[in-house]
């Protein structure tokens, strides 16, 4: 008999130890109002400051339930985010200038098939574009194609442009299909400074996509005081991790070093019919 109670003890203690600590992990994430969020303790996390400071001892100093961050519909504008500023969905050119003579888009649209070609219209102009916007911190994203392959234009002359933050820090857009050229110059690279990790470039005349997330220099006077940062992704694959620019982007020499704000996004005209569609970004400051 003696036996038998003590296993229902045992059992009913087991039990009530279960319904505990379900209790105690149901608490741990109720929502607390009541309790006084350290601000430095938020800070110190937020900005990895936390080193050296005594470790909290109650779960809720870690657990922050503002500001919420906003809803966003990944999708919401013809399959762009909701909070995405379109520059170009294949209607119209509107958003962007010839960079040099500052007058509308030269460039070929093709309404059908949304999409907008690199031409230099009736004058014989360089016809590399800007946005008439500028933009500091932001995610891009650029979809382009090569125009098919002519067997004379090798190296740099095949399939070339460029899509550059703040006019200057340009990412190569190279047909590096069969086409070997100096590795920082190909295709995914960092113009003259990084080449990509990897190359995952799809058949030439094939529709490829970069997603940049840019993050621009920070200046005190005439010095630099932190270097802008970029993140690519090519056709979904990272082949730029968190680069630190070095500087502006140079043909001959070292990467200038130039104080700006906040600058246009720029397509290059470098001779090649590549075309353009569904482009657009997400300012993130």
């Amino acid at each position: 008999m003696k036996q038998f109670v003590t296993i229902i003890i045992a059992v009913f203690g087991f039990y009530s130890g279960q319904a505990q600590q379900k209790n105690n992990e149901k608490e741990h994430h109720t929502f607390d109002n009541s309790y006084t969020v350290d601000e430095k303790i938020k800070t110190a996390l937020e900005t990895n400051s936390f080193y050296g400071m005594p470790s909290p001892k109650d779960h809720r100093a870690t657990e922050f339930y503002t500001p919420v961050p906003a809803k966003v519909d990944p999708y919401g504008q013809n399959g762009v985010p909701s909070d995405a500023i379109v520059l170009f969905d294949g209607t119209n050119m509107d958003e962007w200038i010839n960079q040099k003579e500052q007058i509308p888009c030269t460039w070929k649209l093709d309404k059908e098939e949304k999409t907008m070609t690199i031409a230099k219209g009736g004058k014989k102009i360089n016809a590399t574009i800007v946005t008439k916007r500028k933009f500091g911190a932001i995610q891009l994203h650029v979809e382009w194609k090569s125009p098919p392959a002519i067997k004379s234009r090798t190296g740099q002359a095949r399939g070339n442009s460029g899509v550059a933050t703040d006019i200057r820090y340009e990412v190569q857009i190279l047909d590096n299909n069969d086409n070997e050229t100096y590795v920082n110059g190909m295709v995914g690279s960092i113009y003259k400074q990084s080449a990509p990790l990897v190359n995952p470039s799809v058949p030439t005349g094939a529709w490829n996509s970069y997603d940049i997330i840019y993050h621009p220099p920070v200046f005190k006077g005439t010095k630099r005081m932190k270097a802008a940062t970029m993140t690519v992704l090519h056709n979904g694959v990272l082949i730029q991790d968190h680069f630190s620019i070095q500087g502006a982007v140079a043909y001959i020499g070292w990467p200038r070093q130039e104080v700006h704000g906040k600058e246009a996004i720029r397509l290059q005209d470098h001779g090649s019919a590549v075309s353009y569609r569904n482009i657009w970004v997400r300012e993130l400051e």
